[in-house]
């Protein structure tokens, strides 16, 4: 009996919670949240703003006035964090999380990273908690974005791009890393152990930032005799030789992993490998 009044009263508290939590009233804001988040080099960026829209209004010069500090964004401030160090415009940015605030112009913006972060808006910003200031160009885009947006692109490895867009104008953060020494050591790290699993992107980083490339051909000989069916070898194999100058061997390596991938249905592989050939082959 005692079990059972135990289970009722349970569950009749898990009712009123349920019902509790599901009658609150929410009410959306008219400037939505966005957090987008990028990997870059051996860390993130991760950016938090809010997104507010035309509305047919004039927007810079407009409600956005001129010359005076923008909290990029509507609502809180906006915020930008680096797990890793990074360089921004030429300018090294600790880890760490900033408020990103802006002051627009015609013909350059002012990007500030300020220390001081979980503002409203711009009515508390300090210019004495500054962190950095510099200046980009915007641009005139000919179609309009209804909803303020930031977007990366350009991204590899090494560096990447920042986009601030709304109605006709688009502006461009620039960032790299600093992280090849490390990503480097990482590298040499994980040699010295199993092997298998880092072949593929010890090789591919290798190649795209234009490090020791016979070191990279002895991985991939290295990987080809535990994996001798996988065209993907193959085709660093060619791409690596020919930024080596060798021709003949370029177009051998492409040849090989083309068959090889027509020999196991790989689509994308007997793509990539006859591009390599092709070249190769004009090279």
């Amino acid at each position: 009996m005692r079990k059972t009044y135990l289970f009722l009263v349970t569950m009749l508290l898990a009712c009123v919670s349920y019902k509790s939590y599901a009658q609150v009233p929410r009410i959306p804001e008219a400037s939505s949240t966005q957090t987008i988040i990028q990997d870059f080099g051996l860390g993130k960026i991760t950016v938090t703003y809010s997104r507010p829209n035309v509305k047919d209004r004039k927007i810079f010069g407009g409600i956005i006035p001129y010359g005076e500090v923008w909290r990029t964004g509507a609502n809180a401030a906006t915020t930008i964090t680096f797990t890793e160090r990074v360089v921004i415009e030429g300018n090294p940015v600790p880890a760490g999380t900033y408020s990103l605030f802006s002051i627009p112009e015609k013909s350059e913006w002012t990007i500030i990273l300020n220390k001081t972060v979980k503002q409203w808006g711009a009515y508390s910003y300090k210019q004495s908690n500054d962190f950095l200031r510099f200046k980009i160009k915007p641009i005139r885009v000919s179609e309009k974005r209804e909803t303020f947006t930031m977007a990366f692109a350009n991204s590899n490895t090494k560096s990447t791009d920042l986009y601030l867009v709304w109605d006709h104008t688009a502006a461009a953060i620039h960032m790299e890393t600093d992280d090849d020494a490390k990503i480097t050591a990482n590298i040499d790290e994980l040699m010295k152990g199993d092997r298998k699993p880092y072949y593929f992107n010890a090789i591919q980083y290798y190649y795209e930032n234009n490090k020791d490339v016979d070191k990279a051909l002895g991985w991939v000989a290295e990987a080809e005799k535990i994996d001798p069916k996988g065209p993907w070898y193959k085709l660093w194999e060619s791409r690596l030789l020919l930024k080596k100058g060798n021709k003949a061997g370029a177009i051998a390596a492409a040849q090989a992993g083309l068959q090889l991938a027509k020999d196991s249905n790989d689509d994308e592989y007997t793509r990539l490998n006859q591009e390599a050939l092709d070249h190769a082959k004009s090279y």
